[in-house]
């Protein structure tokens, strides 16, 4: 499990990463394309990561969506933003991001809030950074 939140981190948004056992175990079983993303260092993990994004097809049952956005949900969307490490140590991003995940887990079990998934929301970590 830790793994799998460590890679989900690694995923571009609205994207798939998966470790290299995985790869191997779907072969060439699903229409998909792996991008070798190379060994990765990940928090709490004492050995690299053997990383693949996948391109491709994800579903065999949906057909991909082209231009056109996924309908919206009837309740109120809710995003958290990530925290700026103001601290300056580095050490202390880990603690900010925990906050923002910790955050986001508590919301989303309020079930009159759609809440704004962290790979989407931490796009905008980059740009708030500069």
């Amino acid at each position: 499990m830790n793994v799998a939140a460590r890679l989900e981190a690694l995923a571009e948004p609205g994207g798939i990463c998966v470790s290299g056992a995985v790869r191997d175990h779907i072969g060439t079983k699903l229409p998909v394309a792996f991008i070798d993303l190379g060994e990765q260092k990940v928090k709490n993990i004492a050995e690299p990561i053997k990383a693949y994004g996948i391109r491709g097809e994800t579903s065999p049952t949906a057909p991909p969506v082209v231009g056109s956005s996924l309908p919206l949900p009837d309740k109120p969307s809710i995003a958290v933003l990530p925290f700026a490490n103001m601290s300056g140590d580095p050490e202390q991003e880990y603690f900010a991001d925990g906050m923002v995940e910790e955050i986001i887990t508590a919301l989303s079990r309020i079930r009159w809030f759609f809440v704004i998934a962290r790979n989407s929301s931490f796009t905008y970590k980059a740009e708030r950074s500069m």
